[in-house]
């Protein structure tokens, strides 16, 4: 057994299944270059995998068929490593909280910085932006949940930022449609006084969507104390802005709701 299989052994018996490149050149007082050369050796055997350039996964028998760990263990000291505070939300969170609609093939992170999505093994990571001014101001622990995993806590959307969320990205979260599910699943699990605080740092637009999707799925209580938004609003927003008109004359054509000021451009269906 190498010296690098040994440190991954003690690493995991310590709970830890993953580590840096620095951390491991340190610990193991190897040169720069015999580390990379036995960390190819361990990754060709499926025994490391490796997310982000300096970060790796060590990989348990279990893990090698699909070639990484479920994200949430890891995705937590992946950010600590990056220097980037996160959240999990949209389809993931969705499915935590219980939108048992959501198969969650994509796992997906918002953060206050462009990162580039990545696959590993048969996982898909996705992140999604969000402006850091805003950011700071929703991802309040009050607003976040937790879930455990071995390397500790993951970050995750409370329901209301799920919901939010899901309401902004909605491209994000498997369209008008998949959003309208969500909102049904979910909708009446989410804290009014919350709701509303944290739409405040969201586009009007959106809050309104999400307005019109809870009222559409009867959850009345948590769409009402989003009709102040709506109540500011200058203009008719399409309820699908991804839905582009051909004439004109067609958009003129579709309903529009007086309440949450928006042209209802895409049918909405859900398993209601």
């Amino acid at each position: 057994m190498g010296i690098l299989d040994r440190y991954l052994d003690e690493q995991l018996s310590r709970g830890r299944a993953y580590f840096s490149r620095d951390d491991g050149v340190q610990a193991l007082g190897l040169s720069p270059e015999a580390f990379s050369a036995a960390v190819a050796r361990l990754t060709k055997r499926r025994r490391l995998a490796r997310p982000r350039r300096g970060f790796f996964l060590i990989l348990r028998p279990e893990d090698q068929a699909v070639g990484a760990p479920d994200p949430v263990r890891w995705i937590d000291p992946l950010m600590k490593y990056l220097g980037i505070d996160y959240r999990i939300s949209l389809l993931r969170a969705a499915a935590f909280h219980g939108s048992s609609h959501q198969a969650a093939m994509v796992f997906q992170v918002i953060a206050p910085q462009q990162i580039r999505d990545f696959d590993i093994g048969r996982h898909r990571l996705q992140f999604v932006y969000q402006a850091p001014a805003a950011f700071t101001q929703i991802n309040r622990a009050d607003w976040l949940g937790q879930i455990k995993s071995e390397a500790g806590f993951a970050k995750i959307a409370g329901v209301e930022l799920t919901l939010l969320d899901a309401a902004r990205y909605f491209h994000k979260a498997a369209g008008i449609n998949g959003v309208a599910q969500i909102v049904k699943d979910l909708g009446a699990k989410a804290d009014r006084r919350k709701l509303v605080k944290a739409a405040a740092y969201y586009e009007n637009a959106s809050v309104r969507r999400l307005g019109y999707l809870l009222d559409h799925a009867n959850h009345i209580r948590q769409a009402s104390v989003l009709e102040p938004f709506a109540h500011q609003a200058k203009s008719m927003k399409p309820l699908d802005p991804s839905v582009k008109p051909l004439l004109k004359s067609l958009a003129a054509l579709h309903e529009k709701d007086a309440k949450w000021k928006l042209v209802i451009n895409e049918s909405v269906e859900a398993d209601f």
